[in-house]
């Protein structure tokens, strides 16, 4: 049920520029479908879904569709390890390896070539608030640098792997840091070791925890790591561009994965992703189900980079991936955080948090204002274009009070 704009200080006019902009694309065929969601205070006052789920089988984009949401899954993972610690089960300053014994032997990349590097001890261990936080040392297998080539190397690069959630942490600890932790801020797949802390810790598989401590309680019927038979025919395909074309990006989710990647493995619709994001602005809880202590959220939503700098100052370069411009952004619990609007040249309140997923989808949170935005579409990479600095101007532009 959406509600009328005007009774939660929205212009319905004003709004219909967000159609502008989402149409546009998809009818220069940029994307091949989107679908956005905009809620203040938990209310829904506008959404929107056009174009197509599937473009060679012709199906359109509905309500129910189910999209990959890749990297969104991050603040999920990261919501429930925080779970944990408001239960007294983990501390932020706890190292790693109390929970994954490999990590204790972690060294850091010193110098060399994929093939032959040399390695240094960590000044100190990794931390739990490293892994929260991407300052772990930790790399991806998309990253550039000598650290980037390892993880390839070693079969990590984007997609499918045949490993368990504790096998791959394992191979993880056994690759170099690209830095000491703390030292810096690299996009990681740390968040994979969230997903595994928090087994090790709850004694559930990441999928079980999830639909209990989260999924469940909002509602969230359709998000999991795979889509099952019933509802295969409701998953948008993925697409990348090539020649200027929409090229078919393919992925597998139409059976459990081994891994269960708190990085980037849900998929789920965007009304489920929406009761998320809506139960985060209201602090925490949706309906009378609390996920997360208002306090706790608040804690997370800060900007907890040394110093109070933004990503450009403390990560090891502006071109590494990542899922926001980094200018005027710091980093939290599993968010990136605005701390100057200015800087980053969009029109956002301060303390702001949001992430986005490989596909281009996005959602961010304004605390401030109250409101939340989801953005669902299907191509990879996400900084083909810059769709998401242009929603938040077109939503928050039709505020009038």
């Amino acid at each position: 049920m959406t509600a009328r704009p005007e009774d939660l200080g929205f212009s319905s006019d004003r709004l219909e520029r967000v159609a502008d902009v989402t149409h546009s694309y998809v009818d220069e065929g940029k994307l091949a479908g989107t679908s956005v969601i905009v809620a203040r205070k938990g209310e829904v006052v506008y959404r929107d879904s056009y174009g197509m789920a599937d473009l060679e089988q012709d199906r359109k984009i509905s309500d129910d569709t189910i999209f990959r949401i890749y990297s969104m899954t991050k603040p999920i993972a990261s919501v429930a390890l925080m779970q944990l610690v408001e239960q007294g089960k983990v501390l932020l300053s706890n190292p790693v390896s109390r929970y994954i014994p490999s990590f204790k032997d972690a060294r850091v990349f010193v110098s060399g070539t994929a093939d032959e590097y040399k390695t240094e001890a960590p000044r100190r261990e990794v931390s739990v608030h490293d892994i929260l936080t991407h300052m772990s040392g930790l790399s991806t297998g998309f990253q550039g640098g000598i650290v980037g080539e390892i993880y390839r190397k070693a079969g990590l690069g984007f997609g499918f792997r045949d490993l368990t959630l504790e096998q791959y942490c394992d191979l993880l600890a056994s690759l170099p840091l690209a830095y000491h932790p703390g030292e810096r801020w690299l996009y990681s797949s740390a968040t994979d070791v969230v997903g595994r802390v928090v087994e090790v810790v709850s004694g559930q598989a990441l999928d079980e925890y999830l639909k209990e401590n989260i999924f469940g309680p909002l509602g969230m019927v359709d998000t999991d790591f795979w889509v099952p038979e019933d509802k295969i025919d409701r998953l948008a395909q993925c697409y990348t561009r090539q020649d200027r074309k929409l090229v078919p990006f393919k992925t597998r989710y139409d059976k459990p994965p081994k891994l269960q990647s708190g990085a980037g493995g849900l998929a789920g619709t965007i009304d489920d992703y929406n009761r998320f994001a809506c139960a985060l602005v209201k602090g925490g809880e949706l309906d009378g189900n609390r996920i997360i202590g208002r306090k706790t959220l608040e804690y997370m939503a800060m900007n907890h980079l040394p110093g109070g700098v933004d990503l450009a100052t403390h990560a090891m370069s502006e071109g590494d991936a990542s899922e926001t411009a980094m200018p005027g952004v710091g980093f939290g619990l599993g968010f990136g955080v605005v701390i100057d609007p200015p800087a980053n040249r969009s029109l956002a309140s301060k303390g702001e948090y949001m992430w986005g997923g490989a596909a281009s989808t996005a959602f961010w949170i304004d605390p401030v204002e109250e409101i939340s935005v989801v953005f669902m579409t299907q191509l990879f990479p996400s900084a083909t274009f810059p769709i998401r600095p242009q929603l938040r101007w077109v939503v928050n532009q039709a505020l009038v009070d």
